[in-house]
């Protein structure tokens, strides 16, 4: 197996009402300095210490870890307070109140203050749960989280959206570090987020937190993974694991220390937008989180169309990290997520969802597309022309898909499928006779295979045999032509849709690089 990370330079709130005249009073009284952040060595000796040999007990070793967490990542009441009021007024300067409160803390003046805030917290960190992950283990583990870091510091991820905090909470921060506010510029330079979810979830916060490249407002926090989704291929391929585990309550204590602690990956990340027909249709999709609408735009064909073109197209886009399919294991994918989202009960847990992967798998025909004559269950090759641009390259090239093929997948990591390595670790020789180059985490490719009925899935999910190679690309352009098709099931990142598609004209997805780096914590550094 390949990393596809490298190294690189280090780089449920509740949504209450801004604080009343009566308590900024309160909090502008003068009190006593903040006690210090414990040196970095404390940290490190928690997880190797033995606090029962030294007479200390479990109940005392806990009780230390908290509070070392709590001294290293929670931010001033003041801050939170600021961004609470940002949050609720949707208005990042409504948080401009903390910055009286800290000239009125009653310090003397530090000329370091600069440099080293006096309030601000060595690791200041902040955590995203998605209470429908995990066999809905998030709302518990929400809980938990808030013990450790404050409640003011975790987020219900269907409350407040990762949009929101990057607009408001990230501006409110900024707005007062210009005023002046040190220790607000240090908890903005210095932040770190955690992401309790499934792959979905963790890209939809990497896309959120890729604005700020956008929007020349860097730093971008660097991300780190609680795994609570079915497959978590981004959550192994950093060393975070497949599974939370049952010991969830330690798990998260150490998860937190490996988030503050851990060192910074880089990730390549693949800017995705579909072009299709404008009609009816249109008002069916129900787009998961990790797309968005553009509305109306103009498809420049390159030459590579051969389908009618409309003279009106609807556009959306999206970002994905680990990979984009199209075809069966889309469509099996998004049987799983209308049945959880219809019946959460029986997607209680990660062995059940996958249960109920395999009984979709045969429900929709991948197994006997044989015995079924419905035209939607036969190979792509129907519906699908494939064109890429190779590296260093700015012509398009159409490359044919094998008739037997019936999922198509672009892979950026290793891992997809629950761990799986479809591509395969090839031989130098195999490598020279397709023109494949070895797969590197800075190579700018992504490996292109397909999958045919599913007792070949299924052969390549246990690493018998390698997926159908189809091609190694820098950008590609699909172009799908409905005919007898009233629909293609695509997915990212484990995030699927059902696309409507027209008989008379052509639907088109492109797919390229995004030419800044999304930054994951490793989890295995600890």
């Amino acid at each position: 197996m390949r990393s596809r990370s490298r190294s690189c330079s280090e780089m449920s709130i509740s949504l209450s009402a801004a604080p009343s005249p009566a308590e900024r009073e309160a909090l502008r009284a003068p009190r006593s300095p903040p006690a210090a952040a414990p040196p970095p060595l404390v940290g490190a000796l928690i997880e190797s210490l033995s606090f029962r040999s030294c007479g200390f007990g479990r109940a005392a070793s806990s009780a230390f870890e908290k509070e070392d967490l709590r001294l290293r990542a929670t931010l001033p009441q003041r801050l939170r307070d600021a961004l609470h009021a940002a949050l609720k007024a949707r208005n990042p300067s409504a948080g401009a109140f903390a910055l009286a409160e800290a000239l009125g803390v009653g310090a003397p003046a530090n000329p370091w203050f600069g440099l080293e805030p006096e309030d601000a917290p060595e690791n200041p960190l902040v955590a995203f749960v998605n209470p429908r992950s995990g066999g809905r283990l998030g709302p518990v583990l929400k809980t938990r989280l808030q013990e450790l870091i404050g409640e003011d510091q975790v987020f219900d991820i269907t409350v407040v959206k990762p949009s929101e905090f990057v607009e408001y909470a990230l501006g409110c921060l900024e707005q007062l570090a210009g005023s002046g506010d040190h220790s607000a510029r240090s908890v903005r330079h210095n932040l770190r987020i955690m992401v309790a979810g499934g792959d979905g979830t963790v890209g939809w916060v990497l896309g959120c937190l890729g604005e700020l490249y956008v929007q020349n407002r860097e730093p971008v926090p660097p991300v780190a993974v609680i795994p609570l989704g079915t497959g978590n291929d981004l959550s192994r391929s950093f060393g975070w694991g497949a599974s939370f585990p049952f010991s969830w309550k330690a798990a998260a204590k150490r998860s937190l220390y490996k988030a503050i602690l851990g060192t910074v990956s880089c990730l390549d990340s693949w800017h995705v937008v579909v072009s299709m027909p404008e009609g009816e249709e249109e008002q069916e999709l129900d787009l998961p989180h990790s797309l968005r609408h553009l509305g109306e735009c103009t498809f420049y064909d390159d030459g590579t169309a051969e389908g009618e073109l409309p003279e009106t197209i609807l556009c959306f886009d999206g970002v994905f990290y680990n990979y984009f399919s199209i075809g069966m294991d889309a469509q099996v994918a998004y049987g799983f997520h209308q049945l959880r989202d219809d019946k959460p009960f029986l997607a209680s847990g990660p062995l059940s969802n996958k249960l109920i992967y395999a009984g979709y798998t045969c429900k929709q025909g991948w197994f006997f597309t044989q015995c079924i004559s419905d035209p939607e269950l036969r190979g792509l090759t129907n519906i699908i022309r494939v064109s890429i641009k190779k590296m260093d390259s700015s012509e398009w090239e159409h490359i044919p898909v094998p008739s037997s093929v019936r999922a198509i997948v672009a892979l950026n990591l290793h891992n997809y499928a629950s761990g799986r390595n479809p591509w395969g670790n090839l031989k130098p020789e195999y490598l020279e006779k397709k023109g494949f180059v070895e797969a590197q985490s800075d190579d700018g490719l992504l490996e292109i295979f397909g999958l045919k009925q599913g007792w070949h899935a299924s052969l390549v999910m246990v690493e018998l045999i390698s997926a159908k190679h189809i091609a190694q690309a820098a950008a590609i352009r699909l172009e799908i032509k409905g005919g007898q098709w009233r629909d293609a099931y695509m997915q990212m990142d484990g995030e699927p849709w059902k696309q409507p598609l027209s008989a008379e004209y052509s639907t088109f997805v492109d797919i390229k690089r995004v030419p800044y780096r999304s930054l994951i914590i490793n989890g295995a550094d600890r």
